[in-house]
């Protein structure tokens, strides 16, 4: 997807930009410059930001005299602050064959768990810079794309179940009726949905072999609370995942939008575009503002509660617009064990936003919905 013009992610787009002289006001992320120097010290770089670039010392000295910022690379990081594209599971997963404990995932939690402990403000700069530029990664990823439509769910769901299949399929569906999938890109429910996504592109019968396959690593077992330091075990639980991916290569993209904040939920591999935060706030209210067609609430807990209403305060205030559609699926769980949907319409009742909330039995009447809701006036 395109992204803004004055932003450079590459060299291409570097060597592009300095042939007519001059890349003053441009904002250059993480591009290995060094075989650049010549051009960096005749270029006009007035206003120009580098973001973690890598650059000669010689060429360094010279744009920050003539009026150029540098922010350098910061060193010993298990990932990139100033990255300027969304993650893919490869990476945030590679060396999984050492153990899960030996990824860039696992490795970026450690680092969180660490520094924020020690209340370290540079971490916390770092933190914020990370989670801005995964969020205009985002942005990017979703410019002049489909429609978006939010799926939440709890991350306790296990694999290879009806349940399980029921998201599967909803993601499916999904993809196939020309939406955009977003998930909390955890296990579970959001797993699920971002699995059914990736096998849009095949034949029903690869999203049913595939739960099969999965549901011989069913879930994996959390440190003891969701603050312990501790890795979680998940080396079986995601190499599933990616047998499942190298047996049907190429399946349909969809996003995940993680948190390290929750690090003993790991991400799942079945999102194609993974924007992985450390501010879980952000991270939440993000992914709920980018969810421009309505979002499907599967059953959840405490973070799916809360992920509905805050879904319901911006649609009650219409701070963000027309209402977008809400859709709970489980009348059982939204009614009687978790009552959230008295709540939610007794918000809604007299509003704009009241024709745009339902409440269904099944994920399977879950697509109808969303069409019938946003169709509403």
């Amino acid at each position: 997807m395109p992204h803004s013009p004055f932003e450079i992610e590459s060299l291409a787009e570097f060597d592009a930009a300095v042939g007519s002289g001059s890349i003053s006001g441009f904002r250059v992320q993480s591009v290995d410059l060094t075989g650049r120097t010549r051009l960096l010290l005749t270029a006009d770089v007035h206003g120009a930001v580098f973001l973690g670039c890598a650059i000669a010392e010689e060429a360094a000295r010279r744009v920050q005299r003539d009026g150029a910022l540098v922010f350098p690379v910061v060193p010993d990081l298990p990932f990139d602050p100033y990255r300027g594209a969304l993650y893919t599971p490869d990476e945030l997963f590679a060396g999984l064959a050492r153990g899960y404990e030996e990824t860039p995932d696992a490795r970026s939690y450690a680092w969180f768990q660490r520094t924020r402990a020690e209340h370290d403000i540079f971490a916390a700069v770092i933190r914020g810079m990370h989670d801005e530029s995964m969020s205009n990664a985002l942005d990017e990823r979703l410019r002049a794309g489909r429609p978006v439509v939010g799926v939440m769910g709890g991350h306790a769901l296990q694999r290879g179940g009806e349940e399980y299949a029921g998201a599967a399929e909803l993601g499916r569906a999904l993809v196939r009726a020309g939406f955009d999938v977003a998930t909390g890109g955890g296990p579970g429910a959001m797993e699920a949905a971002n699995l059914g996504a990736y096998a849009a592109e095949f034949d029903d019968a690869m999203l049913a072999e595939a739960v099969r396959m999965l549901g011989k690593a069913p879930s994996f077992s959390p440190p003891p609370g969701p603050s312990a330091w501790a890795v979680p075990p998940v080396t079986e639980w995601a190499e599933a995942a990616f047998a499942v991916r190298e047996r049907w290569p190429g399946g349909g993209d969809s996003i995940g939008i993680p948190t390290w904040f929750y690090g003993h939920e790991p991400p799942n591999a079945f999102a194609g575009h993974i924007a992985k935060y450390f501010a879980n706030a952000l991270r939440e209210d993000g992914l709920l503002a980018r969810s421009t067609a309505g979002v499907v609430f599967l059953p959840g807990a405490a973070g799916t509660v809360q992920e509905i209403f805050d879904a319901a305060t911006p649609n009650y205030y219409e701070s963000r617009g027309e209402p977008r559609p809400m859709v709970l699926v489980g009348r059982g769980h939204w009614s009687a064990r978790l009552p959230a949907w008295q709540l939610l319409s007794a918000l809604a009742a007299g509003r704009s936003m009241a024709p745009r909330i339902a409440l269904v039995d099944s994920a399977a009447e879950a697509p109808e919905a969303l069409l019938r809701l946003g169709a509403a006036g």
